[in-house]
């Protein structure tokens, strides 16, 4: 017996499995072969590409945009109006900020944390981070910033400025890592 809540007008592909206490609202899309594990929480108008595996105890809230063949670990959560892209790994304790963007390829850490709200509490939006690039645990993405390709942002590193493509990023606040 199945214990989990799946509105009937969520639209669910092929060969999806779908764990115990789940919550899926009102126009969430899976496609095909698609996993969720237990006590996972989509609210309204979340799309989740195919050949994702969506982990136990996540919760994505309205219209957040999962890719193709992602992995999306135990307790990710986003605030919504988020965007991953394809082949995406989002590692457990992840905090996914509104308007957050994230490019094909992507590997983010455990436990890093985005934001959106500058100090006054306005929505500024959240990261935006380019394809193939590598979120090191424990890392903070201040709000508004850019992340550009192929970047690597250093463990527990603070990144509250926009980082160019093809480089490593480090330290509190990040700053460009440069060989001697």
């Amino acid at each position: 017996m199945n214990t989990s809540k799946i509105s009937d007008k969520a639209i669910i592909g092929a060969n999806v499995k779908i764990g115990e206490f789940c919550v899926i609202e009102d126009n969430v899309i899976i496609g095909d072969d698609v996993t969720i594990e237990n006590y996972t929480f989509l609210h309204s108008n979340v799309t989740i590409g195919k050949g994702t595996l969506v982990r136990s105890y996540v919760e994505l809230r309205s219209n957040t945009i999962i890719g193709d063949n992602c992995y999306i670990d135990s307790r990710v959560s986003s605030s919504g109006n988020c965007t991953i892209g394809n082949n995406v790994t989002l590692r457990y304790d992840s905090i996914i900020a509104r308007g957050v963007e994230i490019g094909d390829n992507t590997y983010v850490c455990p436990r890093v944390m985005t934001n959106n709200l500058d100090s006054g509490k306005e929505q500024i939006g959240g990261a935006k981070i380019g394809a193939n690039c590598f979120i090191g645990t424990n890392a903070v993405l201040h709000h508004g910033i850019s992340i550009g390709e192929k970047v690597i942002v250093g463990t527990m590193s603070f990144v509250n400025k926009n980082c160019e493509p093809n480089k490593i990023y480090v330290g509190t606040p990040a700053k460009e890592f440069k060989k001697k």
